[in-house]
């Protein structure tokens, strides 16, 4: 028989499950959910972890297509640290934070194609910083929009500033060829405000910025608020992180910089041009 003290831990928990169970019915609504709706893709075309690609109406793709995330998906399965059971609140909130994360990097109609967010009320806060609109969000494109900072520019080790959408795209691809995968480590609450903890990690085998490859892990570890409406459609999101973690593995990788002899003994340094520069 449960103590008394396991009471309001018993009751927190019957409400998460409660969440989860409501948060899945109506992100899975034929008719009315983010990821119903009478174009889907058969079983065998999707996407296990962002059911908003199983839409297969007429949506402007930002590259012309769907996106493919099988190397992502393998990524995140081999390196995952939580595994958690099918329609958990966990689960739940992981894949709707990758299908947010895929329609923003994919999709550019807001209004007409955008499933996971409320487009009219929509805010992205990072690290205590003003709210981004949905569509300052989809002009300065995800990784701009999550490493804008406050520092003085020669304390700066990414300039989101100078960064348009399509080259913080291409350095991160190029950098993490495997893709930057993503996992919830913890929720704490559930709708409408989600408390959750989050991990993001890829191996840095390319380029970043005139750095080399080391082959190693980059990784940071987060924390989020998301509030959704009643179609839980997110209408704010707020991320606390450290951005030193992520550029801390980013950064270690040497100078991109060879050094040859002449025959006369002198050196030149010949410096290669970083790929996403130009």
């Amino acid at each position: 028989m449960a103590s008394s003290a396991d009471a309001p831990l018993e009751s927190g928990l019957s409400s998460l499950r409660l969440a989860a169970d409501k948060y899945r019915s109506i992100l899975n609504d034929e008719k009315t959910g983010i990821y119903g709706g009478a174009n889907i893709a058969t079983r065998e075309e999707r996407d296990k972890y962002r059911s908003v690609l199983n839409d297969v109406g007429e949506v402007q793709w930002r590259y012309g297509h769907p996106p493919a995330f099988d190397l992502v998906n393998q990524l995140f399965e081999e390196g995952q640290t939580k595994v958690w059971p099918e329609g958990s609140l966990e689960e739940t909130v992981q894949n709707a934070i990758m299908s947010w994360e895929m329609e923003f990097s994919h999709k550019i109609r807001l209004q007409q194609d955008f499933k996971t967010i409320n487009p009219d009320k929509f805010k992205l806060f990072v690290n205590g910083r003003e709210g981004l609109s949905a569509e300052e969000t989809l002009r300065l494109g995800s990784y701009n929009a999550l490493l804008k900072t406050s520092l003085p520019g020669e304390f700066q080790y990414y300039k989101p500033e100078e960064e348009s959408f399509e080259s913080s795209h291409d350095a991160f691809r190029s950098a993490l060829p495997r893709g930057f995968a993503f996992e919830i480590l913890s929720v704490y609450s559930g709708p409408p405000n989600i408390a959750f903890k989050f991990r993001h990690w890829g191996y840095f085998e390319g380029d970043f910025k005139g750095h080399a490859p080391t082959g190693e892990i980059v990784q940071f570890l987060g924390l989020g608020v998301l509030k959704v409406d009643e179609l839980l459609r997110a209408e704010e999101i707020e991320i606390y992180y450290d951005p030193g973690e992520l550029f801390g593995g980013l950064l270690k990788g040497p100078p991109i910089l060879e050094t040859k002899t002449t025959g006369s003994g002198n050196n030149t340094a010949e410096k290669h041009s970083c790929p996403f520069t130009h």
